[in-house]
């Protein structure tokens, strides 16, 4: 029952992870479900099952939020999920020695790859709202749907920021987009799994465990991708990755470390960990603080614009005022002048006495 409650909590985080990142759902709940002893095709299949279900529910929240591009979860999804069927066929076919540190390996590597991404980058949004093309999207989706399948994830950690680092979408639809074709990945994969294992190894109560987590975790997930900040989140789990796969692959048979070894690493990924997460925590601040400075900004500006145009409008009304003032006494003035003139020569002159 501990068990249960633990992957359905792993579920839980891991969807929401994923919901609001576009990722590590699935190399989240495979990494655990490894460190717990699973078989790796075992433990890949039984992720891949649950996501049938966390894929479908989280898809269709995020397309009630008008997280989704149509056309993207089409062109990417379908050779996705080429490459899944492909790559679970594969995994299926190695010997659990070889398929575990292989996996381990994949997923280390993916770990890397997201917490510097995040960490170093940010989320691009430049050339926004320019169209993603197919001969883009299709070789995308046939290689993230491959890892995602040997590795037990990597449709989110190789599509999402391939889709981010084009610049092409809002990161709200890429997230949207890629969860919600990780569907037809999810599917396809299940398929090879079922084909190539059958039902050995599978544990029914662990998918529903893990299906459920995630179906809970999946409308919250939709709503929090907009008030989550995507760059600390994607340094904090690409450290859990990244630290969860370096212990087994030192302590499998591969490298085989000693305790002095082991405890070494822990020490440098927890310190790279902390250093990620802390700079990627500063920089949204940052970020933060420079937006509403230049909201300030642009706010005081407005202000005053505002107040120039008007001190420029009662000047203009003065102006306007004085003039007709001075047109209307001057008429006035002239003819006083010309009564003064006239008046002159109809007054008879005294003669000038003579000395």
């Amino acid at each position: 029952m501990r068990t249960l409650i633990v992957l359905a909590l792993a579920g839980l985080g891991a969807q929401l992870v994923d919901g609001s990142l576009g990722m590590a759902y699935g190399v989240t709940s495979t990494t655990l479900l490894l460190a717990v002893g699973t078989n790796p095709a075992a433990a890949s299949a039984t992720v891949h099952l649950a996501e049938i279900g966390t894929t479908l529910v989280s898809g269709a929240a995020h397309w009630r939020f008008g997280n989704v591009d149509w056309r993207v979860v089409t062109r990417i999804g379908v050779p996705g999920a080429i490459g899944a069927f492909a790559g679970a066929t594969f995994l299926s076919n190695l010997s659990t020695e070889t398929a575990e540190p292989v996996m381990s390996l994949i997923l280390l590597t993916l770990g890397i790859y997201v917490l510097s991404r995040f960490t170093v980058s940010g989320l691009p949004t430049t050339n926004l709202d320019k169209p993603l093309r197919r001969r883009f999207l299709s070789p995308l989706g046939l290689v993230a749907g491959f890892v995602d399948a040997t590795g037990g994830g990597g449709w989110g950690p190789v599509g999402t920021p391939a889709l981010l680092a084009s610049g092409r979408m809002e990161p709200r639809k890429v997230i949207g987009s890629i969860d919600t074709s990780e569907f037809l990945v999810s599917v396809a994969a299940s398929l090879g799994f079922l084909a190539g294992l059958g039902s050995e190894g599978i544990d029914a109560t662990w998918v529903a465990a893990l299906l459920l987590g995630g179906v809970i975790a999946a409308p919250i997930a939709a709503w929090l991708v907009r008030h989550i900040p995507p760059r600390v989140l994607g340094s904090a789990v690409g450290g859990v990755i990244i630290l969860t796969n370096a212990r087994t692959l030192l302590r499998g048979d591969w490298l085989n470390a000693s305790e002095g070894v082991v405890w070494t690493v822990y020490v440098v990924v927890y310190a790279l960990w902390a250093a990620a997460v802390t700079h990627s925590i500063r920089a949204h601040l940052r970020t933060e603080a420079e937006a509403r400075a230049a909201a300030g900004s642009a706010s005081a500006s407005a202000s005053a614009d505002e107040s120039a145009a008007e001190s420029g409008a009662d000047a203009g009304a003065g102006r306007v005022h004085e003039p007709a003032g001075a047109a209307a006494g001057a008429p006035a003035g002239a003819a006083a002048g010309a009564r003064d003139d006239s008046s002159g020569p109809d007054e008879p002159t005294e003669p000038t006495p003579a000395v």
